[in-house]
């Protein structure tokens, strides 16, 4: 008798700690939060040297944690159809622990009509270990005229 009642109050007490360890940051699900606009970071002279332009517009962000690291998605939207080879291209990370990303797009080859937002839409990811997220406080993402990012 005692025995499954000590039983039943390690279950109770492991079940109740389960809401901590949810909203901690131990659990990887709660190490980014949703996208947010944020300021443009300034051009860099090495990733500038990248013919491709910058998107027109960032739209949606997310980082999804995965067990080897994360995954940075984000979405955006150029002036017209046609736009090919979409990269997102970092940055050294700085002392502040800010990795950006530039989202870089070829234009067209020949001019196309601009089309819906919703049929202009090029998405793109990229894989992040988790070895290089130790030193990663916020990911940003920057088009041509917005950027967004997500704090964990």
């Amino acid at each position: 008798m005692k025995r499954r009642v000590l039983l039943g109050l390690g279950a109770a007490a492991l079940v109740a700690s389960c809401g901590r360890i949810r909203d901690s940051r131990l659990n990887p699900f709660n190490w980014f939060g949703g996208a947010r606009r944020r300021e443009q970071v300034a051009q860099d002279p090495v990733t500038a040297q990248d013919p491709r332009l910058l998107v027109a517009e960032v739209v949606s962000l997310s980082v999804d944690p995965y067990s080897g690291g994360a995954i940075v998605r984000a979405k955006g939207i150029p002036p017209s159809q046609g736009w090919w080879d979409a990269e997102l291209v970092a940055r050294p990370i700085d002392e502040n622990g800010v990795l950006v990303y530039d989202f870089r797009v070829f234009p067209p080859v020949t001019e196309t009509p601009a089309g819906s937002p919703r049929s202009r839409e090029i998405t793109v990811g990229v894989s992040i270990s988790s070895v290089k997220l130790d030193g990663v406080n916020e990911i940003v993402v920057q088009g041509a005229n917005n950027a967004l990012s997500s704090r964990r």
